[in-house]
């Protein structure tokens, strides 16, 4: 056996385990801690703050006796708050028997019923508020671009030199006004297909005619997860010349033969640093979200067009950035939630769902491409939990809330029994769609 050809494949599968790690450790710390120190405002004690199952690994007792571990199993992790029998929440029925009322009060079994709900909801909602904060404190640190039409950094393509400079103003291209750079853009597709065009720009107070790159070549700017791209291992800065040696100029050319491919595998000849290199990609059919709701099912490689000059950016105000970051958790629960339900009924691939190991690929992916795109890829992973657990099922938070308002509702609890065996369903169910899922990242 070689040993040494196997590093490689092993330092990767490292990478893979530790940012998964990372992570869901993240992840879960914030849920779980949303339910400890809520659970301890409304007067709950808690037994042990755990991240991870299984055998512990580290451990320590606070003032309070609550012990904070780190366990082995690093997929999820619990609060055992005082009179539950497991991790579960189920309850010590014998345990509590013996209590006093007032250490009833102290247990999540005897807590009143706000007290009880609160600290259930904390979980979710404390995941929804961290993804809140990380995209605030990352929009406000790396900005938002600006509509202005300014030249900033020309990104290198194949066709330079241009005569365009960084701090020109474009005032049009071929001819075509443009009056902001959402015009530089938009109008993209009214240019000529060449790699080279003539501007019109303001210089110093001149206004001069220039050369300048199309303003959407067929450049790589973000390289989607699991996409053909990114297992051919494309990277940003890309530049697309022929497919199936069919020269392309402009990035709509190349997303045309893409779209038209029916899926069948396409021969790319790539510029990359002064080099050229070949890449086989198969296109893979791909459901994509629709700005209006529903889905629209693509055959896509996975490449947005890149920016061919670095855009001006300003950093917005708090009001500004919480409402994009309001705006960013809407549309991640929303999409969520449309996709579970067109799987549902069958109108998109069950490929979209899931489970640790697409997580773990999509993990080290985001952290290949940087510590923004990582932290941010946390923040929409924390929505998309948080928004899971809220579902209605037994033993999930949503499950617990929906005991808590049948006995808001009929003035008592729901019987233990009932209970246990609604939980036991419901476990039922959740680990039957963790193993879908789980077949459909090695299948798919």
């Amino acid at each position: 056996m070689d040993l040494i050809g196997l590093l490689p494949s092993f330092g990767n599968f490292i990478y893979t385990i530790a940012a998964f790690i990372v992570v869901l450790s993240i992840i879960v710390a914030v849920h779980e801690y949303g339910h400890y120190i809520v659970g301890r405002w409304s007067g709950i004690d808690a037994d042990v703050f755990s991240i991870g199952f299984g055998p512990v690994l580290l451990s320590g007792t606070d003032k309070r006796g609550t012990v904070w571990q780190v366990a082995a199993i690093p997929l999820g992790g619990y609060v055992k708050f005082a009179g539950d029998a497991d991790a579960a929440s189920g309850k010590d029925a014998e345990g509590m028997a013996q209590m006093s009322d007032s250490q009833r009060r102290r247990t999540m079994h005897g807590a009143p019923l706000w007290a009880r709900a609160a600290t259930v909801s904390a979980g979710p909602i404390f995941n929804f508020i961290f993804a809140f904060f990380v995209f605030v404190g990352l929009l406000m640190v790396e900005g938002v671009a600006t509509d202005e039409p300014i030249v900033g950094d020309i990104t290198p393509l194949p066709a330079q030199p241009f005569e365009l400079e960084p701090g020109d103003r474009i005032i049009a291209v071929e001819g075509v006004e443009v009056n902001s750079l959402s015009d530089f853009l938009s109008n993209a597709d009214q240019m000529p297909a060449e790699p080279v065009l003539n501007y019109t720009v303001e210089r110093d107070g001149q206004v001069m005619d220039v050369t300048g790159p199309h303003p959407q070549p067929p450049l790589a700017g973000s390289i989607a997860l699991q996409s053909a791209a990114r297992e051919a291992q494309m990277q940003r800065g890309d530049v697309i010349l022929s497919v199936d040696g069919t020269e392309v100029a402009t990035f709509a050319e190349l997303r045309d033969i893409v779209a038209e491919s029916g899926g069948e595998a396409l021969d790319l000849r790539v510029w990359r640093d002064g080099s050229e290199l070949d890449l086989l990609l198969e296109p893979r059919s791909t459901d994509m979200p629709m700005p209006g709701g529903g889905f629209e099912t693509r055959y896509l490689i996975g490449l947005t067009s890149g920016a061919v000059f670095e855009y001006g950016t300003r950093s917005p105000g708090v009001m500004e950035a919480s409402t994009m970051a309001v705006t960013q958790i809407w549309t991640v629960i929303r999409t969520s939630i449309e996709g579970l339900y067109y799987m549902i009924v069958g109108q998109i691939s069950t490929c979209n769902l899931s489970s640790p190991i697409g997580i773990a690929e999509a993990s080290v992916a985001t952290a290949s491409d940087g510590l923004i795109e990582f932290v941010w890829f946390i923040a929409i992973l924390s929505v998309a939990i948080g928004m899971l657990n809220l579902f209605p099922i037994p033993p999930l938070d949503g499950g617990h809330l929906v005991f808590h308002a049948y006995e808001a509702v009929m003035r008592r609890p729901a019987g233990d029994r009932a209970v246990q065996i609604l939980v036991t369903i419901g476990l039922a169910l959740v680990l039957s769609l963790f193993a879908f899922a789980l077949f459909n990242d090695l299948t798919c």
